[in-house]
């Protein structure tokens, strides 16, 4: 019984091909919480009761799915395996929905709900977010305990179904169950390395607020020649006002949304960390905040991003003068940034700016607050020094760039979260030709074998 026995039992389990078996099983569920047809909420429950539970409850969980008190929300699994009180908890997470399979738009071949492999990738929605990343947890606990007998540690479970609708309902269920989920430490994955051939290690998110920006100046579309020049044009109103929101090359102008919070512990963690490769496109170094490093932008400040924007009918364009224009925006926004404020302080720069008829409708879906935790926490320092036993080498962020329900975690049940991601950015997250890179997944079985294996040995950081 040795931790490094436990790591071959999981890389054993990679190399037989049981793991893109499972994987690939865990695929054919079409559980697209973004979408609200009744097929697609009975495919989340389906996706916990058949692929989730038996599973958990043969690796000694006692298991209960519970409905979301939110009606836009799918439903929750929470376990627990406890093996004595004097024991250390540790708490992991995972979510089993994905967005939309957007069939039709995949590359030539591929399926959203099909694993197909190519090379070294591993294609198919939610293979990376999120369904392999809590397969790979899981799989690591069964090879702890197959090893030991036992885990050393107990440990609780919550999955959810509405992580890309905003987690609606999971603040909720928090409050309600926090007896039942109260923990030493949160140990989860999500979001992407930074590097495929290195793990990364993150405490936090950066928060992220979504909304339409709107004009509408008159009923219907007129001749552009009978009216041009009498009529005022919405989409020229709409790209003026989203121009006063940031300059050329992208720097924030609304004085609210420019973060406090890069402090020189901040910058010193990140100074080191590299924000290019990894298959993706390549940095832009003129883009975003002047006088930051690119890792400063990304992981340390705020970014605005217009996601979609139309006026008129774009793929039928007629000689007409439209009478309205949308802009689908968002903000990625990190600690020190007020979430109740971000969009009441982009109406008072709006309205300052004379764009008082460009309306704000916030989307109907929940936010996730920015949360950080420090690196020189002592949980933080324990996982990272198990990853580099067992990989050599680790990147740690104070906080990831992108966004998920962190805070629900920290302000609610108030655990140190330290996440370890098994993605890599270039993965397709949200897009067609999603897929997972299968020596990133070897390389984080073997890992999370390790940290759970010390856990149970060492007892934490305290023990």
């Amino acid at each position: 019984m040795t931790r490094d026995a436990a790591i071959s039992r999981v890389t054993d389990y990679y190399e037989a091909g049981t793991f893109q078996s499972d994987l690939a099983d865990l695929v054919t569920y079409r559980s697209e919480s973004q979408n609200d047809a009744p097929d697609a909420r009975s495919e989340c429950l389906r996706y916990l009761k058949e692929a989730m539970l038996p599973r958990l409850i043969a690796l000694g969980f006692a298991c209960e799915i519970i409905d979301n008190p939110d009606p836009r929300g799918g439903p929750l699994l929470i376990g627990e395996r406890v093996e004595g009180d004097d024991l250390p908890t540790v708490l992991t997470y995972g979510h089993g929905d994905a967005v939309l399979g957007q069939e039709g738009m995949w590359r030539e071949g591929l399926s959203p709900w099909e694993i197909v492999e190519e090379g070294d990738r591993l294609y198919g929605r939610g293979t990376a977010d999120n369904k392999g990343q809590h397969l790979i947890n899981i799989a690591a606990l069964e090879a702890v305990v197959a090893e030991r007998g036992h885990l050393g540690f107990n440990t609780r479970i919550v999955l959810e179904m509405s992580e890309e609708v905003g987690s609606v309902g999971l603040p909720e269920v928090f409050k309600t169950y926090k007896d039942r989920l109260t923990a030493d430490v949160l140990i989860a994955s999500d979001g992407p390395r930074l590097q495929p051939e290195v793990p990364t290690m993150f405490m936090g998110s950066r928060g992220g607020t979504t909304f339409d920006l709107v004009v509408e100046t008159h009923e219907g579309a007129h001749h552009s020649g009978n009216w041009g020049g009498l009529l005022s044009d919405p989409a020229m109103i709409l790209a003026h006002a989203l121009a006063s929101i940031t300059d050329v090359r992208g720097q924030i102008k609304v004085p609210e949304w420019r973060p406090d919070s890069l402090t020189d512990s901040v910058r010193a963690a990140l100074k080191d960390l590299p924000v290019s490769g990894g298959q993706g496109p390549d940095v832009n170094p003129d883009w975003g905040e002047e006088d930051l490093t690119p890792a400063e932008r990304v992981f340390g400040w705020n970014s605005f991003t217009v996601l979609a924007m139309v006026s008129g009918v774009p793929d039928a364009p007629v000689n007409a003068i439209s009478g309205w224009a949308r802009a689908t925006c968002q903000l990625r926004y990190v600690v020190g940034t007020e979430p109740e404020d971000v969009v009441p302080a982009l109406r008072r720069h709006l309205d300052a700016h004379g764009f008082q008829n460009v309306e704000i409708r916030c989307h109907d879906r929940g936010f996730f607050a920015a949360t950080r935790l420090d690196p020189e926490h002592p949980w933080a320092q324990f996982v990272g020094n198990s990853i580099r036993e067992t990989s050599g080498d680790l990147h740690v962020l104070p906080n990831l760039a992108g966004s998920l329900p962190n805070d629900s975690f920290t302000d609610i049940l108030e655990v140190p979260t330290i996440w370890v991601p098994h993605s890599y950015r270039g993965c397709s997250q949200h897009a067609p030709n999603e897929h997972v890179l299968k020596p990133v997944c070897r390389d984080a079985l073997r890992v999370m074998a390790g940290v759970f294996w010390d856990v149970g040995e060492k007892g934490g950081p305290s023990a």
